[in-house]
């Protein structure tokens, strides 16, 4: 089996992968104050109720957008396997198969290749990937596998609660999908607002970018595949059209294929 972590700047995807394919998915709350030996007792308790052995781990792989976690996760791979993790950082970019603007490598997030690596991988297409999480990323892949820019919102989620973080008279509500954009009642005006503006600005976005995408590198606005991924990217379902594809595991496979594309070159 190999063992990866996803660490983002909400929560920890902890995955068991095993026969190149996912077998378990744990999620942890992002903690920098933690150490690396109490997230190591974190773990030792799902492993055992799962009914998997520290032994069965062959090796360890970290994709990581908060730098302070990165060192306390080596030690938890040490405890682990007694190895040095696979992480993810620009000394082993030149083995993947998209190329990744020089102005970019030191500050494009992890998560975001392993979208990039696992959709280009995949599909063999020019595309760009919309990632639902704690910030809502959109990653543009042109014609010859460059990463030809990346644009960042906050989070459907992060938004959400500044909302009622920053405000004294609005409630908290469930994020369902109102009949109309009409809110006839606070309920209804927050969820309009909140998923009627997404919808708008994620349609929006994807169609500038592939405008801009066939303006700065000749990719053809028609063959771009639009790809969605991250937790909340099931709330615009039923309101756009605008995903070819929607894949919930899209980071975590791609992590797997950088591992094998950096253990085989």
């Amino acid at each position: 089996m190999i063992l990866g972590f996803d660490i983002g700047n909400t929560n920890i995807k902890v995955v068991l992968y095993e026969n190149q394919e996912i077998k378990t998915v744990w999620r942890l709350s992002t903690d920098v104050k933690r150490t690396g030996d109490e997230y190591f007792s974190i773990l030792r308790p799902l492993f055992r109720d799962a009914g998997v052995e520290f032994s069965a781990i062959e090796d360890t792989i970290i994709s990581c957008v908060v730098p302070a976690l990165i060192g306390p996760f080596v030690i938890v791979t040490q405890h682990i396997t007694q190895k040095k993790p696979v992480i993810i950082e620009p000394e082993i970019y030149h083995k993947l198969p998209v190329k990744i603007p020089e102005t970019a490598v030191h500050e494009i997030g992890t998560d975001l290749l392993c979208d990039a690596v696992e959709s280009w991988s995949k599909y063999k297409s020019p595309c760009i990937i919309a990632d639902f999480g704690t910030a809502l990323s959109f990653t543009a892949i042109d014609k010859d596998a460059n990463i030809a820019g990346v644009a960042i919102a906050p989070g459907i989620r992060t938004a959400f609660n500044s909302l009622f973080a920053n405000t004294a008279q609005l409630p908290a509500v469930p994020l369902d999908i109102p009949e109309s954009s009409l809110g006839k009642n606070t309920v209804v005006a927050i969820q309009s607002g909140i998923l009627n503006g997404y919808k708008g600005l994620v349609e929006n976005m994807i169609r500038q970018m592939k405008i801009d995408l066939k303006k700065e590198t000749g990719t053809d606005e028609d063959k771009v595949l639009v790809i969605a991924t991250g937790g909340l990217n099931s709330m615009l379902q039923p309101i756009t059209d605008i995903f070819d594809h929607t894949d919930k595991n899209l980071t975590l496979c791609g992590m797997l294929r950088i591992y094998s594309l950096v253990k085989n070159n």
